[in-house]
């Protein structure tokens, strides 16, 4: 578990407006937009990079299909509590995307870790994990996980290397497990690029070192949202302006800002993270649309 991070008591205090005031913003609260995804063939070189809604991004190259937090359902949330319902639609029917080779799993909370989506998925495909949560994925029917310790590294298939990178977070599916194992970002590298999944993380001198021992990256997905209020968010969850001194620090050429504009999980309007983003002039590192694909050469 993350040092620092919010205790269950800090949430109450949060839910029943007994923190600290924090100023009011005037930005639009509205979703983020969503335009539909078609299937295509998959990229002969390079990769496609589609947003799916919140961290989840489908990852087309080198042959492969690869999912990164996929979550499909109404709700991110053990029950359907009309707080966690769905705002952003996700870009098309799971059935859609076709066959997915693996998926990538950055840690085990609602908005990340989705069972109803995974078991859709099914249970042959490759699941990876970062350390700590491959005897509980497997006991939940998916036989086929594997685990990865912070800059680990392994080859997912021939020719697709992935590996573990660290965050500042902490896991949890309920109040008794917090800090059952570590959560991590994501760098997948083949098809002549490398692309970087952040995570869920709030701001640390770990990016810096991310980008010295594994920089430069051609394709990065930084969170940017769901960091207010600042008392209670800022150990776990990174404001825009932090993003966007990570996108530096870890030597990312492109990125796009994720976790944000699907689900309100905070206290910040949902239109406000694109603004605050787009208000650093940050060349390179840009907001999309639920179902919007990149291409990565």
């Amino acid at each position: 578990m993350t040092d620092g991070a919010p205790s269950w008591l800090d949430a109450l205090r949060w839910k029943l407006g007994m923190g600290p005031d924090e100023p009011k913003s005037d930005a639009p609260d509205t979703p983020a937009e969503v335009v539909p995804w078609k299937r295509a063939a998959l990229p002969e070189s390079g990769w496609r990079v589609s947003w799916l809604g919140h961290a989840a991004f489908l990852l087309e190259g080198c042959g492969r299909r690869i999912l990164i937090d996929p979550v499909f359902s109404d709700h991110c949330a053990p029950l359907p509590f009309k707080s966690m319902k769905r705002l952003a639609p996700p870009p098309c029917p799971l059935a859609e995307i076709g066959r997915v080779d693996a998926v990538l799993l950055t840690h085990t909370h609602y908005d990340h870790l989705d069972l109803p989506t995974l078991r859709r998925i099914g249970p042959e495909v490759e699941f990876v994990v970062p350390d700590g949560h491959a005897d509980w994925l497997r006991k939940k029917g998916f036989p086929k996980t594997r685990e990865q310790e912070w800059f680990s590294s392994d080859e997912l298939f021939p020719g697709i290397r992935v590996t573990a990178t660290p965050v500042q977070h902490f896991t949890a599916r309920t109040p008794f497990d917090r800090g059952r194992g570590i959560c991590c970002g994501w760098r997948v590298e083949g098809g002549g690029a490398s692309l970087w999944h952040a995570g869920d993380s709030g701001y640390g001198p770990l990016f810096k070192v991310i980008g010295e021992r594994l920089g430069p990256v051609d394709f990065g997905m930084i969170p940017i949202g769901a960091y207010a209020p600042r008392w209670f968010m800022e150990p776990v969850h990174m404001t825009p302006e932090e993003a966007a001194v990570v996108f530096a620090e870890t030597k990312c050429r492109r990125a796009v800002g994720m976790h944000w504009g699907t689900f309100r999980l905070t206290d910040e309007p949902l239109g406000e993270p694109p603004i605050r983003l787009a208000e650093t002039g940050t060349d390179g590192f840009f907001t999309g649309k639920v179902g919007e694909s990149w291409r990565v050469d």
